[in-house]
C-alpha cells in the first residue's frame, strides 16, 4: 500500500518574509487559487488580523470554495493569561477556516530567553491554545519550534512538548528546523525517536541555511514524517524554506509516495513560473525539475546522445512536472544540436550536406563574438532562415541616427532618426522617447507600422545589457538581449558591440524581423531554395 504525504503550502505566510517578498491580498488570492489548483493539501493563507492584507485575504478567501484546507498561522496564548481572551486565537476562529497552525516553544533556551516564563508555563500555554481552538471544532497543528535545537539540548522537555501536545488533542505535530541548521542524519534520528514517542501524526518543517532544507525533509518522511511544509521556489526567511517544486516530484516520482494525482503533477512548473511572476523574483534557470535549464542540452554529446534516448541524460520525463526539453546552440554545439533545434524550429537541414557544417561553424564564431543564441531563440532561428535561403528582408535598414539632449535641470530627450527600404520604397521616420534605445523602438516602429500594421501590437518587455570584457572598461564589448511579446507569444533576440547603441539596434531589428516572421511564411511570393541541404517538407 503506497503510503500518502500531505502537503501544507506557507508560501503565503512563511514565504513572504523572504528579502524582497511583498504579496498584496489579490496576489495572495492568486497564488492561492493556483495552488488550490494544483491540489496541495493545507494552504497557510497568513495570520489573521495581524495585518490589513491578511485581514482582507481572509475575508475575500470565504466567498471562494476550496478543495485544500486553508491554514490559519498564530502563537500560543500568551504567558500568564487565558486561551479564550487571547486575541490571536479568536481571531484565528474568526478567520472561519477549516485548520490552524500554532507555535509553540520546544526548546527550553528559547522558553527562558525568548519567552521569560517557566518550562512548565509554556506547556500550559501549548495545551491551552490547542484545546481552546480543538474545541471550536478546527483541525491544529503545532509547529514545534525549534524542536530539532531543542531536542539535541534537552531531549526529556522537548518530549515533554510532544506529550502535552498529544494531551490537548492535537491533530499533527511540525517539527521544525527553526535554524536551518541541522543535517540529515540527524533530521532521521531525532524524527524516530519523536514518532515513537507519541501517537500522533506528525510533519516536518525545515529551512535552508545549510542548503540542506530538501534532504532534511525527505530525511523526515523516511523516518516517519506522514506532512511536509515549504513554500513555492523554496522562498522564505534568511536563506528560504524546504522548495516544494522539488520535494512533491522527488516524493512522487523517486521515492513512490502517493502525492498529487499525475494530471495535477504536470502544472508543476507552470505554478512555480506563476508564483515567481507574481512575486516578481527572478526564478533561477538552474532550479530542478521546473526550471528552464532544467532539461536543457548544452554540450554535442549529449545531444547526440539524447536524441537516442532522452534516458542517457534526462533523470525524469520533463512532461511529466510540466517542463519540457530543451537543446541549446553555442560554442559547444556539435551538429546534433544545430540538427535538432533546426527540427524543433520546423526546419529539416540534411545532415550529408556539407553546407550544415558551415552553418555551425558560423554559429561558433558568433557565440566567440559575445553572441549568446543559447537565450536569445529568435535571432537563432532569423539566422537558420538566413543559412538556408527561406528568408526575404520585410525592410532594408538604410542608415539611423541619435540625438539626445541633456539639461541642467537634470531633464533630456531622445530623438530617433531611421531610414529603411520597404519594396523599393525609401522610408524617413523620426521619433522621440525616453532614451535613446526607446527612441530607436518608437521610430522603427513608426516607419514600418504602415506597411505591416500588425506590428503596433508587438511591444518590448524586457531588456538587458551585460559588459562581456570589464577589463576594457568603457571601451568593452556589451551584450544586448531584448524580449518582445505579440498576441501573448514571446521571443528573444541578441545584439552585440562595443556601442552600446549598435548592440540595442541589432538585437531590436531582429525584435522586429522576427515579428514579420509569421506574415512572410503565409506570404506566396516567398521561393524556397536549396542551397545549405535544406529539406522541403
Amino acid at each position: 500500500m503506497t503510503t500518502s504525504i500531505a502537503i501544507f503550502d506557507t508560501t503565503l505566510r512563511d514565504g513572504t518574509q523572504g528579502e524582497g517578498i511583498s504579496l498584496s491580498a489579490d496576489d495572495k488570492i492568486k497564488i492561492a487559487r493556483k495552488l488550490n489548483a494544483l491540489g496541495v493539501h493545507y494552504i497557510e493563507g497568513g495570520i489573521p488580523g495581524s495585518n490589513g492584507k491578511d485581514i482582507e485575504f481572509f475575508n475575500r478567501a470565504k466567498t471562494y470554495s476550496w478543495s485544500s484546507k486553508l491554514t490559519a498561522f498564530g502563537s500560543t496564548r500568551r504567558k500568564d493569561s487565558l486561551a479564550e481572551q487571547d486575541v490571536s486565537l479568536n481571531r484565528i476562529i474568526e478567520a472561519q477556516v477549516p485548520a490552524a497552525t500554532l507555535v509553540g516553544k520546544s526548546w527550553d533556551f528559547h522558553v527562558h530567553t525568548a519567552l521569560q516564563t517557566t518550562l512548565e508555563e509554556n506547556l500550559s500555554m501549548i495545551g491551552d491554545s490547542i484545546a481552546y481552538l480543538k474545541q471550536a471544532g478546527l483541525e491544529v497543528m503545532l509547529d514545534a519550534e525549534h524542536f530539532f535545537d531543542g531536542y539535541k539540548h534537552n531531549p526529556e522537555y522537548a518530549r515533554a512538548v510532544l506529550k502535552r501536545a498529544e494531551e490537548a488533542g492535537v491533530d499533527w505535530i511540525v517539527m521544525c528546523d527553526t535554524n536551518g541548521g541541522s543535517l540529515p542524519h540527524e533530521i532521521s534520528e531525532i524524527v524516530r525517536g519523536a514518532v515513537n514517542t507519541v501517537k500522533v501524526k506528525f510533519g516536518i518543517h525545515t529551512h535552508n541555511d545549510c542548503e540542506l532544507a530538501v534532504a532534511n525533509a525527505l530525511a523526515a518522511v523516511q523516518a516517519g514524517a506522514l506532512q511536509i511544509q515549504g513554500t513555492v521556489n523554496g522562498y522564505g526567511e534568511r536563506c528560504g524554506n524546504a522548495n516544494l517544486c522539488s520535494i512533491i516530484p522527488t516524493l512522487q516520482l523517486k521515492m513512490n509516495y502517493d502525492v498529487l494525482p499525475a494530471t495535477q503533477l504536470k502544472e508543476l512548473t507552470s505554478v512555480a513560473r506563476y508564483v515567481s511572476e507574481i512575486a516578481n523574483v527572478h526564478m533561477p534557470i538552474n532550479q530542478p525539475y521546473v526550471g528552464n535549464a532544467a532539461f536543457a542540452h548544452k554540450g554535442g554529446i549529449h545531444v547526440s546522445a539524447i536524441l537516442k534516448d532522452a534516458r542517457t541524460y534526462e533523470h525524469i520525463e520533463p512532461e511529466l512536472v510540466g517542463n519540457t526539453q530543451r537543446i541549446l546552440v553555442s560554442e559547444l554545439a556539435g551538429q546534433s544540436n544545430v540538427l535538432s533545434k533546426a527540427a524543433q524550429l520546423g526546419y529539416e537541414l540534411d545532415a550529408t550536406n556539407p553546407e550544415t557544417r558551415s552553418i555551425i561553424e558560423r554559429i561558433k564564431e558568433l557565440e566567440h563574438q559575445g553572441y549568446q543564441f543559447e537565450g536569445a531563440d529568435a535571432s537563432l532561428e532569423l539566422l537558420l532562415r538566413k543559412a538556408t535561403g527561406l528568408s526575404q528582408d520585410s525592410f532594408t535598414f538604410e542608415a539611423f541616427k541619435i540625438i539626445t539632449d541633456k539639461a541642467s535641470d537634470d531633464s533630456s530627450c531622445s530623438e530617433s532618426i531611421v531610414k529603411l527600404t520597404i519594396d523599393e520604397e525609401t522610408i524617413l521616420t523620426v521619433a522621440e522617447g525616453n532614451g535613446p534605445v526607446n527612441a530607436l523602438d518608437n521610430a522603427l516602429r513608426k516607419a514600418l507600422v504602415r506597411h505591416y500594421p500588425d506590428i503596433e501590437h508587438m511591444h518590448l518587455t524586457d531588456y538587458k545589457v551585460r559588459v562581456l570584457d570589464e577589463n576594457d572598461t568603457t571601451a568593452a564589448k556589451v551584450r544586448v538581449l531584448i524580449e518582445s511579446t505579440n498576441f501573448g507569444n514571446t521571443w528573444s533576440t541578441v545584439g552585440v558591440s562595443s556601442n552600446v547603441i549598435e548592440a540595442s539596434w541589432e538585437a531590436l531589428v531582429d525584435s522586429f524581423r522576427y515579428a514579420l516572421i509569421g506574415k512572410e511564411k503565409q506570404t506566396t511570393a516567398i521561393q524556397r531554395k536549396e542551397p545549405l541541404g535544406i529539406v522541403n517538407h
